[in-house]
């Protein structure tokens, strides 16, 4: 196949534009690079401060309940009594263990979403087009840790 010599300036003028258009493309990339120290952002955090807090809280009243339930159980006169009572409280401490682990995580899922959505937030609002975790990232990038953990309540 024999290629026309006027055509032939025409093609290489499309691909050098294709090409350096593509160059453009990815240098823009490389230079909005973000990358947050997450573990930093979540132990700054009131939200994950509060829910620690309410964790022990709770924590701290099923251990006074056990101590009630240890309590009711030892005064039970036969065996019989002693074993109906453990387990009926048997399955109330599985209830209550099981509420507690489903409120623990769906509070966590929304503070995760709170933060995952401020470092989108702030990330647009900077122009970055990538975010990247700061543990994953040998060099570069600029750190928003700080700017994160100010917007994160």
């Amino acid at each position: 196949m024999k290629i026309n010599s006027k055509v032939l300036p025409a093609i290489f003028l499309a691909a050098g534009i294709a090409i350096g258009s593509c160059g453009a493309a990815f240098s823009d990339i490389t230079s909005k690079v973000a990358v947050v120290d997450v573990p930093s952002v979540i132990a700054k955090s009131t939200q994950v401060k509060k829910l620690k807090d309410e964790q022990d809280k709770k924590a701290q009243e099923l251990n006074k309940w056990l101590e009630t339930v240890n309590a009711d159980i030892k005064k039970q006169s036969t065996d019989a009594n002693r074993q109906k009572l453990l387990k009926k409280y048997n399955d109330e401490l599985a209830k209550k263990k099981e509420a507690n682990a489903k409120d623990y995580t769906a509070k966590l899922s929304e503070i995760d979403k709170n933060i995952t959505s401020t470092i989108a937030a702030q990330a647009k609002a900077k122009g970055y087009t990538l975010v990247l975790s700061k543990s994953s990232v040998l060099y570069g990038g600029e750190d928003i840790t700080a700017e994160i953990s100010k917007a994160v309540k």
